[in-house]
């Protein structure tokens, strides 16, 4: 899986710090700190209509993440949200927009890691795109990586950080394969989630998924749990072996840049026996209910 150009693309305004600039003008600080050392934090939100979903949960994790990084400074939500308001209206964006906002310690007096070395910042940075769901919707491959999902011992996975060597060898790994993306295992062994999403699987109708020991707070993790206990759909988190993910009668990713999307292969293995996914049909169709009627107003 290879995202394309979307050529609405071509003259986006990015915004900086609240300057809003072409794409192939914008830039940051060599000495800022995203550069210096992946020092940062990031959310994706995804616009729908005019309404970006789950706005204020994103907004909470990045700033808990900056606060577990002693940033010195963080900006308001509403600090945020205004800027979020200039980008897009900036880029005449109603729907179909993935956001990535970057919030960096910022910008250094000399290069080095120590943090006292920050005495400006931070660097807030939104960049919209007009992007739809990146995933094919009749399914992805997936191999399992080599490398492991680090837990709170090494490096907290409720930091969302910047840093994402990890995720970039494991997306390495399953390129090499000819897969979609690289299923990552944690320490111990067990299924943590993918490179870039995280992942359910379903076995005797109940909706199972790791626990979040080795891996993010996802948002859209999170409303699917909600979705299954809403509308009765059994749902378990807990420690999964790869053995139980290959013979399983349904799997799916889910995250903010590819909603929810059916896993139809697992290291050569073949997830299902059929091409019938009930429960993930009945997901997909509360979710996009809940994405069309809901979500925070910004345009």
């Amino acid at each position: 899986m290879l995202q394309k150009y979307d050529e609405r693309n071509r003259n986006l305004q990015v915004n900086i710090n609240g300057r809003l600039v072409h794409r192939d003008e914008a830039g940051i600080s060599p000495f800022d700190s995203a550069v210096q050392g992946g020092d940062a934090v990031w959310e994706g939100l995804r616009l729908y209509n005019g309404r970006i979903f789950k706005l204020r949960e994103h907004l909470d994790r990045l700033v808990h993440s900056a606060q577990a990084l002693a940033f010195a400074q963080i900006p308001s939500h509403d600090q945020i949200i205004a800027e979020i308001r200039r980008t897009l209206a900036a880029n005449q964006m109603h729907d179909g927009v993935h956001i990535r906002l970057t919030l960096t310690r910022g910008v250094k007096i000399t290069s080095g890691m120590d943090v006292r070395l920050n005495q400006a910042g931070p660097t807030l940075i939104v960049l919209a795109e007009f992007k739809p769901p990146v995933y094919d919707q009749s399914g992805i491959r997936l191999i399992t990586s080599g490398y492991r999902r680090p837990g709170p011992d090494v490096l907290d996975p409720k930091i969302h950080h910047n840093n994402l060597l990890n995720s970039i060898l494991a997306k390495i790994q399953a390129n090499f394969a000819g897969a979609d993306d690289a299923l990552m295992l944690d320490g111990r062994g067990f299924i943590a989630e993918t490179n870039a999403t995280h992942i359910f699987f379903v076995a005797d109708g109940v909706a199972q998924t790791p626990t979040t020991v080795a891996c993010p707070e996802g948002i859209t993790r999170s409303v699917v749990l909600q979705l299954c206990a809403e509308h009765g759909i059994p749902s378990r988190e807990g420690d999964f072996s790869l053995a139980e993910l290959y013979r399983a009668d349904e799997a799916f990713c889910t995250g903010t840049m590819g909603e929810l999307t059916p896993v139809v292969e697992v290291d050569s293995r073949a997830i299902g026996r059929s091409n019938e996914r009930p429960v993930l049909a009945r997901l997909q169709q509360l979710f996009r209910e809940l994405t069309a009627t809901t979500g925070e107003v910004v345009v």
